[in-house]
């Protein structure tokens, strides 16, 4: 089962995706996640900003601050998740992050 506050992306029925199993409930259901769980999603989309400041000269005009369909539409994940990669890119000392965006070091 996937719920639909989880999606960010469109999905059809009897569309072939990959994903990840969050739990097998007591009626023998199993809910499912189209991101990897946990902290893995995170690591995969710090790599995406990483490839995405390059090809942008070093600056993306997102930062923490920034609507979360803007953040969407840039990536296809939550403002949580975003928000989540670029401090741990800030952490590693990768990028800066400031009120205009955030920049590659």
């Amino acid at each position: 089962m996937l719920y639909r506050n989880e999606l960010f992306q469109p999905v059809q029925k009897g569309q072939k995706r990959e994903g990840f199993i969050k739990q097998i409930r007591e009626d023998r259901k199993i809910d499912l996640s189209l991101h990897q769980p946990g902290y893995g999603k995170v690591d995969d989309l710090a790599d995406i900003i990483l490839a995405k400041l390059k090809d942008n000269q070093g600056f993306l005009p997102l930062n923490d601050l920034s609507p979360p369909a803007a953040i969407y539409d840039a990536f296809g994940v939550s403002k949580k998740v975003f928000k989540q990669a670029i401090g741990a890119l800030y952490k590693k000392k990768r990028v800066l992050i400031d009120k205009d965006g955030i920049k590659l070091v």
